[in-house]
């Protein structure tokens, strides 16, 4: 089911977000807009460990059914981007990082990398929640959208953003074909994104 929208939630974000994904527009939208400036204990993955395997289900995008991990990084980098899913509304700064992504869609395929978008949240109603953030709009390849019903792959990873309101700590990891982390960047605020360009200059 399908919270009714408030002034602070999905028509903005996903319609600015929808218009990205069929435009290539929202060059001028900030991803590194919000707010929240929560302290905590800091966790996370870090460079040079071995990435946690992980198998979840796909929403959207060039791959279909169960995803794992260790299946792509044999054959390609892996990007994942871990979004705050939908803690009371669509984060407008998940909107403007994904728009980001998609725009330089074309020079992640030239160099082969896979880009997984994780959508965390509690289980009941996470498919339909994922899919009101895409606005119908098509992932172009290699994008995937992979769901986390309650939290599984965000505690693994230690990136569970245990404060009212909140899902997962906004992230963003580079894997390379050994499996290991090449490049991280938590965010402990709703701010702090990783540009496309900084996550396609690591290659």
């Amino acid at each position: 089911m399908f919270l009714k929208p408030t002034l602070a939630t999905t028509p903005l974000a996903a319609a600015m977000l929808a218009a990205a994904l069929t435009s290539g527009l929202f060059g001028h939208f900030s991803a590194n807009a919000a707010d929240s400036t929560v302290k905590t204990r800091k966790t996370g993955p870090e460079v040079g460990q071995l990435a946690k395997d992980f198998q979840l289900e796909a929403v959207a995008g060039k791959r279909s059914g169960e995803v794992k991990l260790s299946d792509l990084t044999g054959d390609a980098p892996v990007v994942i981007a871990v979004l705050r899913g939908f803690p009371g509304s669509h984060c407008p700064a998940c909107a403007g990082q994904v728009a980001d992504l998609v725009k330089h869609a074309r020079h992640f395929r030239q160099r082969n990398i896979e880009v997984l978008l994780i959508y965390p949240g509690p289980a009941a109603a996470l498919r339909s929640k994922a899919k009101d953030f895409l606005q119908g709009s098509k992932l172009p390849s290699p994008f995937t959208m992979l769901l986390d019903p309650d939290y599984a792959f965000t505690n693994a990873y230690g990136l569970r953003w245990n404060s009212p309101h909140e899902t997962a700590y906004p992230t963003t990891i580079v894997i390379g074909k050994d499996g290991k982390i090449d490049f991280v960047n938590i965010s402990r605020t709703h701010r702090g994104r990783t540009a496309a360009t900084t996550v396609l200059d690591q290659f």
